[in-house]
């Protein structure tokens, strides 16, 4: 006969049998998590940490996650005098009874039926009494807590154990605050960004301005096994997203589709944009100071004109200002390595932020890819600023008009940078502009994603700024501090964290999801990759097909 609490349990909608029981709760604390001993018949191989269990208070069901898996004993004597377990019998009644093992939890959410039996995830604020029973998750569990993928819920992977199911990201959540990815290297950070933005293009959720490195985005690459995976122009068009690039060349090289060559004119560089490279160029204040007095000076001219100055022209310039020559010809031999780079000319015709801006106002994503100049860090840094900068400005100008006309209000914008240490460090991220979209553009409706393998060199107060984290194999010690830092049970998801397999396996943190959950990417295979071609796609009355991902598998108890 069921019990009242099975029977009220039995009254929630499951896929197939009822999960299997793995043990008991025997002690622990609401901060500290919770010890469960597990069931004789419970091979401890099977419970790995990062997986999802389910503990069936009298009241609510506690979702939790373990984060740790222990050997324990009744007699500590077992330990110096093993029993012979070749013996069946002796085997039978130590294992289980006088050696058993644990497991300890920690509670990520409850979730408690409302009035039409559902459920609904709340905060943990209590924990359950002892020796209450505790299950495998099930589908219908983790659905619960992430919700099944639709319109505004798209699926990055599934819970370690749990394959049959998926992880949904709240999109519409993930782009209203930054987004942060990191790893350390060769831990597949591009391709968990690519599968992100998939999402977010696939649901219109925003408007991205990726600036790709390493060509990684656009067209077609190779992924970590040698295998050619299709880039998000090909997914989704180019009605959809736009690829632009600083170096034609290397575009035809590659095959790689092309709609807009970037060109920068030096008469639109200002001093703020040299200011970015302050460290890895090394401009002095003294510099950088005389940079702005050229540009009062001789106006939106000055650099070029620096480039080419003479000595006569320094000692002019020191007699009506306080540059002293010697600044002046040191930041000119700095300045003068722009002449490496082909996409710089001396003026340009075609404002490629204008049709940036264009674009991006049509509701479609661009990808910069920077060819043989992504090998260069101070061109990425200077691009990327230089273009940031003055978008930042036609957001705020156009959001300013929307506070009388909510017409104008620009569509949200997703900014994509790598390497992000170096335009986010403690000593120059107040001062950039990419400090002041992490602490200020929300309301701008301007948000970042930022890919970088060393999180601890990013600002302490952009970080806490980073509504979601997704989250790679990490082993540095400050890094795992920087990308935990103001999460609760941080404590235990350390220890899960610094486990992550090198590949396929991340922690997603934040905004976007109702609880930290650690999952395995799903594949950026062809059968993805085929179905959101699909949906980019149009029906056949002309209009964008529905969503087709979330095709539900036929599942039972997840073991």
């Amino acid at each position: 006969m069921l019990s009242s609490r099975d029977m009220e349990y039995e009254a929630i909608p499951r896929f197939g049998d009822e999960a299997a029981r793995i043990g008991v709760v025997v002690g622990g604390s609401l901060s500290k998590g919770m010890v469960v001993k597990l069931d004789s018949g419970q091979d401890v191989e099977d419970l790995a940490v990062g997986r999802y269990v389910v503990v069936r208070g009298q009241k609510h069901r506690f979702f939790c996650m373990i984060t740790d898996v222990i050997l324990d004993n009744t007699n500590p004597d077992i330990q110096n005098t093993p029993p012979d377990i070749a013996d069946p019998f002796l085997k039978a009644v130590y294992i289980g009874t006088a050696a058993y093992g644990k497991i300890n939890i920690q509670p990520m959410l409850s979730l408690e039926n409302d009035s039409r039996g559902g459920a609904r995830p709340m905060p943990v604020k209590t924990i359950p009494g002892h020796f209450v029973e505790v299950y495998n998750a099930t589908v219908q569990d983790v659905e619960d807590v992430f919700g099944r993928e639709d319109d505004h819920h798209f699926n990055v992977g599934s819970p370690l154990e749990l394959e049959r199911t998926a992880i949904n990201l709240d999109l519409p959540r993930l782009v209203q605050r930054s987004i942060g990815v990191f790893g350390k290297s060769g831990t597949g950070k591009s391709f968990l960004t690519r599968l992100i933005l998939a999402g977010v293009i696939k649901s219109d959720a925003a408007s991205a301005l990726i600036f790709d490195m390493h060509n990684d985005y656009g067209g077609k690459v190779m992924n970590e096994s040698g295998r050619e995976t299709k880039g998000l122009r090909d997914l989704f068009g180019a009605s959809r997203v736009i690829v632009g690039s600083l170096d034609q060349e290397s575009s035809t090289r590659r095959n790689a589709p092309l709609d807009l060559t970037v060109r920068i004119g030096y008469n639109q560089i200002e001093p703020e944009d040299l200011a970015m490279l302050r460290e890895t160029m090394g401009f002095t204040d003294a510099m950088l100071d005389a940079a702005y007095m050229l540009r009062k000076k001789w106006g939106e001219g000055w650099l070029h004109r620096l480039m080419d100055a003479e000595n006569d022209d320094f000692d002019e310039v020191e007699a009506t200002t306080n540059a002293r020559s010697g600044t002046l010809a040191g930041l000119q031999r700095r300045v003068q390595r722009f002449e490496r780079w082909d996409f710089l000319v001396p003026e340009t015709a075609d404002d490629g932020v204008d049709k940036i801006m264009t674009y991006l106002r049509d509701g479609k994503s661009i990808v910069l890819e920077f060819g043989r100049y992504g090998n260069s860090l101070d061109a990425y840094i200077l691009v990327a600023n230089y273009i940031t900068r003055r978008i930042h400005e036609q957001y705020v100008k156009a959001m300013e008009r929307a506070l009388s006309n909510k017409a104008d209000e620009p569509r949200q914008l997703l900014i994509v940078i790598e390497e992000a240490h170096k335009f986010l460090d403690p000593r120059i991220a107040s001062q950039t502009i990419f400090g002041t979209i992490a602490r200020e553009m929300r309301k701008f409706n301007v948000t970042l994603l930022i890919v970088d393998q060393r999180p601890s060199g990013i600002d302490e107060e952009v970080m806490s700024q980073i509504g979601t984290r997704v989250t790679a194999l990490l082993d540095n010690e400050r890094d795992i501090n920087a990308v935990l830092m103001g999460i609760s049970g941080a404590g235990g998801l350390r220890e899960v964290l610094a486990r992550l397999d090198t590949q396929q396996q991340a922690i997603i943190l934040g905004h976007a999801v109702p609880m930290p959950v650690v999952i395995k990417t799903r594949d950026y295979d062809e059968a993805f990759q085929k179905l959101l071609r699909e949906i980019s796609g149009a029906g056949d009355n002309g209009k964008p097909r529905e969503p087709r991902l979330n095709r539900r598998r036929d599942d039972g108890p997840l073991r």
